[in-house]
């Protein structure tokens, strides 16, 4: 009799799961040698044209676009987010760890479309960030945050902070807090304390949040396309004007392939990278 009886109840959706995507990439790299047959649907032949094309500017430009979009989102609400965080495990306050809580969770429930138009308001020439800056003599004229990279990753950022948040506060909450008391009876201060004992052993997690923030951002779509105003061109805004506005669904394929093989380099190198971190997190 199996030790383990329920293995392969759990285990075979997964399985049809993973060759439904397995049979997807394929489809999609077969669609992406195919040659563009302009007013027709339909592919032609086999070519690798439609991967030669990727090394004109415009594109070499949307994926490094994409990158620094994605390298300051990451940054950015790792920035933003262990603080929150960490208030919200370590505070006392039962009422401010439910309300670091809900605040972070909220806007998770809210579609992407819905945050993008607010914050389009928020960004715009007459919008709140404006009219403070304006009311406090900061800026003598409105600042342009619509259609600019700026305005991207400011929303951006709120959209990834929720689950990045969620991410370090698991982290943090798996800390051993003796091993702080050890090192506070020891004569550590507090900052000593916390660059010594408490941000090592959280750096699993934060590498973790990091890496799942640059992954989300670079499948962000509604986001640069409505607040970058076309202006701000990513991979998959360009997957999209390709594939929907021209319909060269073989050039959109060939996209596609290149930025989901762009983000496993860049997380690769990101997590060999990061290995030294992890262990000096494990001292």
């Amino acid at each position: 009799m199996s030790k383990r009886p329920f293995l392969g109840l759990f285990a075979s959706p997964a399985a049809l799961i993973a060759l439904g995507i397995v049979a997807a990439l394929l489809a999609i790299f077969q669609y992406s040698l195919r040659a563009y047959v302009p007013g027709s649907l339909r592919p032609g032949d086999f070519t690798i044209e439609n991967f030669a094309v990727l090394w004109k500017p415009m594109f070499r430009k949307a994926f490094l676009t994409t990158f620094l979009l994605c390298f300051w989102t990451a940054l950015l609400t790792l920035l933003a987010g262990f603080p929150l965080a960490y208030a919200m495990v370590r505070s006392k306050s039962s009422l401010v760890r439910g309300g670091i809580l809900i605040t972070s969770l909220t806007p998770m429930f809210l579609g992407e479309v819905i945050r993008t138009y607010s914050w389009m308001i928020v960004l715009g020439k007459q919008g709140i960030i404006n009219v403070c800056l304006l009311g406090l003599g900061i800026i003598s004229e409105p600042i342009s945050l619509m259609f600019t990279i700026t305005g991207v990753v400011i929303a951006l950022v709120h959209f990834t902070l929720p689950i990045v948040i969620i991410m370090i506060a698991a982290a943090l909450s798996h800390i051993d807090w003796n091993l702080e008391k050890a090192a506070a009876s020891l004569g550590a201060g507090r900052v000593r304390i916390f660059f010594t004992v408490t941000l090592p052993l959280a750096t699993p997690g934060l590498v973790a949040a990091t890496s799942t923030a640059f992954s989300w951002t670079f499948s962000a779509f509604a986001t640069p396309q409505m607040i970058g105003g076309g202006k701000v061109q990513t991979i998959s805004t360009l997957v999209y004007q390709v594939g929907f506005s021209s319909f060269n669904m073989p050039l959109a394929a060939s996209l596609s392939l290149a930025g989901l093989l762009f983000t496993i380099a860049v997380l690769t190198l990101f997590n060999v990278g990061m290995r030294k971190i992890e262990k000096f997190g494990d001292c």
